[in-house]
């Protein structure tokens, strides 16, 4: 296909399929003359990716990069590959640091080793996690550790299903995208899902029969 009809496809102007191609995010179209060239679904896929990233996921020009080297080097476990794009659309604190943060940390740190989970106590989702529950502490409402298993509970629950969708034939760059957009707009849904519960809960525990 030419450029015009990727730019329709895809969803992306001309120029700014340029631009991918120059900075290293888009492979370049096969010269079927000196001045124009050809695409194909690779393409299509391609630029489904580096939109999934910057526009769900909020990365940088740089931080596309970083994801789409992970994605080539083909020698790199399929696991690895999406931890390099998770990590990257995880919230992260930029602000001032938050009162009892290394008591979190170590909290977040026995939570991981109970459960037996193979993640790391210093990945990005450990440190919102640890910040999360500092801020928690800090405001009066550290009790809600307590809990913390329970969402444990529910939060396995939800990567297991994340993981049968997205755990299926698909390319490598699919896989990513999936991951990118599971994890910010699948955030959102599960929110959403969580207020729907709470208002039933809270009916259920608090309300009276009319």
């Amino acid at each position: 296909m030419r450029v015009g009809e990727l730019s329709r496809r895809a969803g992306v102007s001309v120029p700014t399929i340029k631009y991918y191609v120059r900075e290293g995010l888009l492979p370049a179209g096969q010269l079927t003359s000196p001045n124009q060239a050809s695409y194909d679904e690779a393409h299509v896929r391609r630029l489904r990716l580096i939109r999934a990233l910057m526009d769900v996921g909020g990365l940088s020009v740089a931080g596309v990069r970083e994801v789409i080297e992970a994605i080539e080097d083909t020698e790199r476990p399929v696991h690895q590959v999406l931890g390099a794009a998770a990590d990257r659309v995880v919230p992260s604190h930029d602000g001032a640091p938050v009162a009892g943060v290394d008591a979190a940390r170590t909290a977040v740190a026995e939570l991981i080793e109970r459960r037996g989970w193979r993640s790391h106590p210093e990945s990005p989702a450990a440190e919102s996690l640890a910040v999360a529950l500092a801020t928690m502490e800090d405001v009066g409402h550290g009790g809600f550790a307590e809990v913390l298993d329970a969402y444990a509970d529910a939060a396995e629950q939800v990567a297991r299903a994340d993981l049968d969708y997205v755990a299926r034939n698909m390319a490598r760059e699919e896989l990513v995208e999936s991951v990118v957009v599971g994890t910010v707009l699948g955030d959102a849904l599960f929110a959403s899902l969580r207020r729907l519960a709470h208002v039933d809960a809270s009916d259920r525990v608090f309300g009276t029969d009319v």
